[in-house]
């Protein structure tokens, strides 16, 4: 909570200074400034729901649309707006807000399954002063997602499979992260597996030996718990595709998806290419080609220091799988940074290098300054030459 008014007086004092800008007059109020960028594109899903046929201009390029934004979000607040009459994007907000809020106490509770208390609060306080955490409070979907990620991640590492299947479902419907949640399911599956049946016949074998840790103290699984993980491993392999196959479905169009969620790079998908060509802007022909290899290999380094070790198998599957689905499909660009926020149980692991509180407080103190910066940046608008401007 007391993040949450931190950066809402962020949100102000920054409206203070909001100039003209596409939706509203200058120096809104703190409600109509946290309204806009894809919480306008939300609002327009409840008044229109999703459309039959893509829109295109005349080159035949699919033009932005509501096909790029999931359903579940939008859906529970046009019906809280339908049940109480409010208006949709005051409903939009108060689940925003309530979901963020449900996502740090998810969260506090999956993290203390892998650490004492202290440091479980101190990975929750470094989620919740996140740089791009003021996004918890807006009406965006990360907050409903986050709050399904941290619930299903939590019935994972209890091995409470069958229960967690509703929750993986409502998941991807909540935003693009079905594809390496079942990554996740699948290398954890075959985890067990080898636990189960492989560790003692073939002794350190390198999957095994590569990512066992404190994950694995409670034992090998037995064949109902495994029966229980594969059935997820099915449902989260199966409702990864739903999005797309319900755009696919109503548009006739088998790339409708993904042919919308590219209208705002402005060319096709091309798995891996954006991070060389950023990197090739930002660095170089030379380093530039040199620079993905390098990010992955750090992230994949970093997965085995002994702090994030101690998070758990679970929670280092999911970050790599993670990760390595943003590094085949994504375009790197500003709302990167956002995109980041579904790697929090990396928070526990940063609280877990030190309890010197100078330590924790130095980074909860930095990640505040951030928070100002991305608000100032990225969220207030300010027109490019060119046009427009970076999106947060």
């Amino acid at each position: 909570m007391a993040a949450r008014l931190v950066s809402a007086c962020i949100f102000m004092a920054a409206a203070l200074h909001q100039g003209p800008n596409p939706w509203f007059p200058a120096k809104p109020d703190y409600w109509n400034f946290i309204n806009i960028w894809d919480a306008r594109w939300y609002a327009q899903v409840i008044a229109g729901g999703y459309p039959s046929v893509l829109p295109t201009d005349a080159a035949g390029n699919v033009q932005e649309n509501t096909w790029a934004f999931y359903p579940l979000f939008p859906a529970l607040a046009g019906g809280l707006s339908g049940l109480t009459g409010m208006a949709p994007t005051a409903a939009l907000t108060l689940i925003a807000m309530l979901a963020g809020w449900g996502a740090a106490l998810v969260v506090y509770v999956l993290f203390r399954h892998e650490a004492s208390h202290a440091p479980a609060l101190w990975g929750v306080v470094f989620f919740a002063t996140f740089p791009v955490a003021a996004v918890l409070q807006v009406p965006y979907a990360e907050p409903l997602s986050l709050l399904l990620l941290a619930a299903a991640l939590l019935l994972v590492v209890r091995r409470q499979y069958l229960w967690a299947v509703p929750v993986v479902v409502l998941l991807c419907l909540s935003r693009p992260v079905g594809v390496p949640f079942a990554a996740m399911l699948g290398l954890l599956l075959l985890h067990r597996l080898w636990v189960r049946f492989g560790k003692g016949r073939f002794g350190n074998a390198a999957f095994g030996a590569a990512i066992s840790d404190a994950g694995t103290r409670e034992g090998a699984h037995s064949a109902r718990d495994l029966a229980a993980l594969a059935v997820l491993t099915c449902v989260g392999g199966a409702m990864a595709l739903a999005w797309p196959a319900a755009a696919w479905a109503a548009t006739g169009d088998i790339q409708a998806y993904t042919r919308t969620e590219t209208a705002w790079r402005g060319h096709d998908l091309v798995p891996f290419k954006p991070w060389f060509d950023t990197g090739i802007n930002l660095f170089g022909p030379v380093l530039g080609v040199l620079a993905p290899f390098i990010f992955v290999a750090l992230f994949a380094a970093m997965l085995f220091l002994p702090p994030v070790r101690q998070i758990g198998v679970e929670l280092r599957l999911w970050c790599a799988c993670y990760m390595g689905y943003l590094v085949v499909f994504l375009h790197p660009q500003t709302s990167t940074f956002r995109m980041l926020l579904p790697l929090f149980p990396l928070a526990l692991g940063a609280a877990l290098v030190s309890r010197s509180r100078a330590y924790r407080g130095t980074v909860v103190l930095m990640f505040l300054l951030l928070q100002i910066v991305w608000i100032v940046w990225l969220w207030a608008w300010a027109q490019l030459p060119g046009g427009g401007d970076y999106p947060p």
